[in-house]
């Protein structure tokens, strides 16, 4: 998740019945959602020794202290890790794993029934997911083709709030709700939600 430290395991199997020794160099980027790297996030190398058909795990993390500022608003990592089992003729295995990081900082609750030309109070609750204070926070709504900009107050680190939000539909049928949360931090955070309008 979003402002949280990732973990990550590398499971190295022997499935031979000969002791192998495997050199890991493993490396982990932010890029693009075209795969183009941003920053270099981690850079590691450790050795393992295998015994016959043994398995071995090697636990990798990646706090958010090193991502957080490099992340762009795809908010992906790709992680790679080389294994040269040494003295076996250059063999190696590459594995490649990218990460997408899920937001849970909207959430949108609507009443049970909404009805035409009835005023209707929607609760749009956000987050700062992150272990350090954000400002200039900003929520863009959009509904029935018009975007209304509410400036909010900074957040404490992990601290949620919530601010409600009045309309009156027009028409019956549905209708598409998009919020948009931004701060100096982190941007373009989006929730939204299809509310069903029933007739007067």
């Amino acid at each position: 998740v979003f402002g949280k430290d990732i973990n990550l395991v590398l499971v190295l199997n022997n499935l031979s019945s000969e002791r192998k020794s495997v050199r890991v160099d493993m490396s982990a980027s932010t890029i693009l959602y075209t795969r183009r790297a941003v920053a270099e996030i981690l850079k590691a190398a450790t050795s393992v020794e295998l015994g016959p058909k043994q398995g071995k795990h090697i636990r990798v993390k990646i706090p958010y202290t090193h991502y957080g500022r490099y992340l762009t608003t795809d908010k992906r990592i790709q992680v790679t890790a080389l294994c040269e089992v040494m003295r076996s003729n250059g063999l190696k295995l590459l594995v490649e794993k990218t990460i997408i990081l899920e937001d849970t900082n909207i959430i949108i609750k609507l009443p049970r029934r909404v009805v035409v030309n009835k005023a209707v109070s929607l609760e749009i609750s956000y987050a700062n997911p992150l272990p350090e204070p954000v400002s200039r926070c900003v929520l863009l709504v959009t509904l029935m083709n018009q975007q209304v900009k509410i400036n909010l107050a900074r957040l404490a680190p992990r601290e949620r709030s919530k601010i409600y939000f009045e309309f009156t539909p027009r028409r019956a049928g549905p209708l598409q709700l998009q919020v948009d949360f931004s701060c100096d931090k982190f941007s373009h955070v989006k929730g939204f939600v299809t509310i069903a309008v029933a007739p007067a």
